[in-house]
């Protein structure tokens, strides 16, 4: 696997950290994962998940929202509405790589997140969230005691995970003024529901909450024993294998193993359905994408027909030139060819056709050899 450090504009246009955790091979599908409350995209379960998704197949990308992690911007001035506003930043740097995401991931508030940012990413197909709370104003009895403070001064100190965080009223005010049945009622998308049922910060009655105001289709997985931050490998691990599976129906992930060629054919091409246009090519051992660019409708993440007529032509071309180089005897540093493909309009197809030495050619060619009498 490979991962890559990015960086993006947030909503107020400050940088934003992420990382993208790639497969060894082309992507089968793609995924954006919103992390947890006050957390950060390198907290335990954010990232094993997005690793263990990566090895099936999924490239992953994990960001710190406004203010926490390795992302400019001041937590205190941030709120429920400025985190799906980079939600959405982050799947627009998705979509300008290409990778628009297919399946939206969040775990605790991040799950809330998604949730009611999933009407916006059009391309998203399918939405799971892990231990999340059914309506985002859950989060506000972790902090319960400092609401008069936060009403009578309109801002708090309080103390998360044992660190401190300012808490403004409008916080408050912007987790109250979501209305999690509608959007969870009209999402319009696959939906996974994964919590433990000993979740003791987000109890187990919040997934059923969203998977009763959920229309079908819908899954619901249980994660036996997990803690709420899932900081046992064993539980992150679970969780990224039953998303990879779970999305292979929905988000366009094929399973991790490669069906061999049918009849002994060496090369297969199949529809991802990624996209309009994306296909997905075995050739033997080696697998990778054909697609078309996205000014032609595709989403750019592979050569389109006519660029791998030109590379077979090329790598048979300089494959030929250097065993007939080998072959002789002759020095050669290094063969470089250049093609280029150009379109004819019909018309000057046709005019072009009946040129003589085109004729010519096309019809049955014979040589007879002679020899010439002194």
């Amino acid at each position: 696997m490979r991962s890559e450090r990015w960086q993006f504009a947030g909503h107020m246009g400050q940088n934003l950290a992420a990382r993208l955790e790639l497969p060894d091979g082309p992507p089968l599908a793609t995924a954006l994962l919103a992390h947890c409350f006050t957390c950060g995209k390198d907290v335990v379960a954010a990232s094993r998940i997005a690793a263990g998704l990566a090895a099936r197949g999924i490239a992953t990308l994990r960001f710190d929202f406004t203010g926490l992690g390795s992302s400019d911007g001041d937590f205190a001035n941030t709120n429920f509405s400025t985190n799906l506003q980079d939600l959405l930043a982050a799947a627009d740097a998705m979509r300008a790589r290409a990778m628009a995401p297919a399946l939206l991931i969040g775990h605790s508030l991040g799950g809330a997140a998604v949730l009611a940012a999933a009407a916006s990413i059009p391309e998203a197909r399918a939405v799971a969230t892990i231990g999340a709370p059914f309506d985002p104003t859950h989060l506000l009895h972790l902090f319960s005691a400092q609401l008069p403070e936060i009403a009578a001064r309109g801002e708090a100190v309080v103390s998360l995970g044992g660190r401190p965080f300012t808490i403004k009223q409008q916080f408050v005010e912007d987790l109250r003024a979501h209305n999690p049945p509608a959007s969870i009622g009209h999402l319009g998308k696959a939906l996974l529901v994964m919590h433990a049922p000993t979740d003791a910060i987000v109890g187990i009655d919040n997934a059923r909450q969203i998977f009763d105001a959920a229309r079908h289709p819908k899954s619901f997985v249980s994660l036996p024993d997990a803690s709420h931050l899932l900081d046992n490998r064993a539980d992150a691990n679970y969780a990224a294998a039953m998303l990879a599976a779970w999305s292979s129906r929905y988000a366009g992930a094929a399973p991790a193993a490669v069906e061999a060629p049918a009849n002994g054919a060496d090369v297969v091409v199949e529809e991802t359905r990624n996209g309009k246009l994306q296909q997905h090519i075995t050739a033997g051992p080696h697998q990778f994408f054909a697609d078309e660019p996205v000014t032609e409708g595709g989403l750019g993440t592979g050569p389109n027909p006519y660029d791998l007529l030109l590379a077979a032509l090329g790598a048979c071309t300089s494959m030929t030139l250097r065993l007939y180089a080998d072959h002789k005897g002759w020095p050669l540093d290094r063969i470089r060819v250049v093609l280029s493909h150009h379109k004819i309009y019909a018309r000057l197809m046709e005019m072009a056709e009946k040129c003589p030495v085109h004729r010519t050619l096309q019809s049955e060619v014979k040589v007879r050899t002679a020899e010439i009498a002194s």
